[in-house]
C-alpha cells in the first residue's frame, strides 16, 4: 500500500484544489518564460528574414534597427558590383498606423525589391507579390486575410499572401510591400506640405533613400574583408549578420529583456516559497498520523517516502496543469509566446529540486515528532 496515494485519496478535493492553484502559478511562470523568448525571437526575426551576410547602412550609425539609417537607393548597385557579393537588395523599414474594419492597426512596413534579398523566406498562405504596386504580404496576426484591401497612405493595397513570425522588437506585425510603394509611403507628403515645398521651388519631392542594403555573399567570401572595404567609403558603414543581431539584442531589447528576466526570477522565487509552504503545511497537518505510524513501528523511510512522494506529485501535477493551460492560451497573448522543450525541462528540474528541498523541511518536522503524541487527545 502506498501511503502517499492513500493520503491523497483521503483528502482528494483539497489536494486537487491545491494542484490547480499551483498550476495557475506555473502558468504565469511559463508565460513569462515564453514572453521573454518571444521578445528575443521577434527582435531577431526581422533581422534574419533577409538571410543576408552583410548589412550596408549609413556611416556613423548602427542602423537600421538601433538607429535611423538613410542611404541613397542607388547604393544597391554599387554593393552588388563588389567582389564576393552574390546579390544585393535595398530595403526600408517604417512604422505606420492604418484603419481597417473599424480598428486601428499599427504596422511595421518593410519595403523590398521583388526577386532580390529582403523579402520573407516563406509564405504560409496565398502567393508572393506579383505586381509592382499596391499588393502586400501581411503577418497573420494583423488579422488581414488574402483578398482584403487596406489603405496605406493615399493608396489601397490588396493582401495577396500571409506570413508568420514577422514582427519588430515592439511586437508590431509586419507587412511587406514593394520597394517602390514603400518609398512612396516614405516620401509622400500631405497636400498642404506639398504646396509649401512647391512654393520653395523643389517640386515637393524628396530624394529616394533606403534604410539599408542587404547582401548574401558567395561561398567562401570573406565577410570581414567586405565590411572593411565598405567602411572605407565615407558615407557608408557595414555590419555582418552576427554583428547586427548582437547589436539589436544589446541595444534595442536589452532593457526589456533584463526587466522581464528580473521579474521571472522574482516569480520563480515566489513559486519556490509557495511550494515550500504548501508542503510544510500539509506535513504539519499530518503530524498526529505520522506519530501513529511511528508508534506502531513504521520505519523512518516510510514517513520520509510519504512526504517526499506527495511533494513530488504536487509539483509535477502543478507543472502539468501549468503546461496544459499555457499551451491553450498562448496564442491569445498580444505578444508572441515562445516555449521550447528545453524551457520545460529546465523548469521541471527547478520544480523537482524545490519540492525536494521543501519536503526536507517537512521531513525534519516529522522525524522530530514524539510517538506519544498519537495517544494524546
Amino acid at each position: 500500500m502506498n501511503l502517499a496515494i492513500k493520503d491523497i485519496r483521503h483528502g482528494l478535493f483539497r489536494f486537487v484544489l491545491t494542484c490547480l492553484g499551483l498550476g495557475l502559478l506555473m502558468t504565469v511562470v511559463l508565460a513569462m518564460i515564453g514572453i521573454y523568448n518571444g521578445l528575443v525571437a521577434d527582435a531577431l526575426a526581422v533581422v534574419k528574414a533577409p538571410a543576408a551576410d552583410v548589412w550596408v547602412v549609413e556611416a556613423g550609425t548602427q542602423g537600421p534597427f538601433s538607429e535611423a539609417s538613410s542611404i541613397p537607393a542607388t547604393t544597391r548597385d554599387a554593393v552588388a558590383r563588389m567582389p564576393g557579393v552574390a546579390e544585393a537588395g535595398a530595403i526600408t523599414y517604417q512604422t505606420i498606423e492604418a484603419s481597417h474594419a473599424g480598428r486601428t492597426l499599427r504596422l511595421y512596413v518593410i519595403g523590398f525589391e521583388s526577386g532580390r534579398p529582403g523579402g520573407p523566406q516563406r509564405i504560409t498562405e496565398g502567393r508572393g507579390l506579383g505586381r509592382s504596386h499596391f499588393e502586400l504580404l501581411a503577418e497573420r496576426k494583423t488579422g488581414l486575410a488574402p483578398g482584403e484591401t487596406i489603405r496605406l497612405g493615399r493608396d489601397r493595397f490588396t493582401v495577396v499572401g500571409l506570413v508568420e513570425d514577422a514582427m519588430n522588437s515592439g511586437g508590431d506585425p509586419a507587412v511587406y510591400v514593394t520597394l517602390a510603394d514603400a518609398l512612396t509611403l516614405q516620401t509622400e507628403m500631405d497636400p498642404a506640405a506639398v504646396r509649401v515645398q512647391a512654393a520653395r521651388g523643389d517640386g515637393g519631392l524628396r530624394p529616394p533613400t533606403v534604410a539599408a542594403v542587404v547582401a548574401p555573399l558567395q561561398p567562401g567570401a570573406d565577410v570581414a574583408l567586405l565590411t572593411a572595404t565598405v567602411r572605407q567609403w565615407k558615407h557608408l558603414s557595414a555590419l555582418s549578420q552576427s554583428e547586427q543581431e548582437q547589436l539589436l539584442l544589446a541595444s534595442v531589447v536589452d532593457r526589456a529583456r533584463r526587466q522581464i528576466g528580473l521579474f521571472l526570477g522574482i516569480l520563480l522565487s515566489v513559486s519556490a516559497v509557495v511550494i515550500a509552504l504548501i508542503i510544510y503545511t500539509m506535513t504539519m497537518e499530518k503530524l498526529k498520523q505520522i506519530a501513529t505510524l511511528k508508534l506502531i513501528g513504521a520505519p523512518d523511510r516510510t514517513i520520509v517516502g510519504l512526504i517526499v512522494q506527495q511533494a513530488l506529485i504536487l509539483g509535477i501535477s502543478g507543472l502539468g496543469i501549468g503546461l496544459a493551460l499555457i499551451l491553450l492560451v498562448k496564442d491569445s497573448f498580444p505578444r508572441r509566446v515562445v516555449l521550447e522543450p528545453f524551457n520545460a525541462l529546465v523548469l521541471t528540474g527547478i520544480i523537482l529540486m524545490v519540492c525536494l528541498v521543501a519536503s526536507g523541511l517537512g521531513v525534519r518536522a516529522a522525524l522530530k515528532v514524539d510517538p506519544a503524541t498519537a495517544l494524546g487527545g
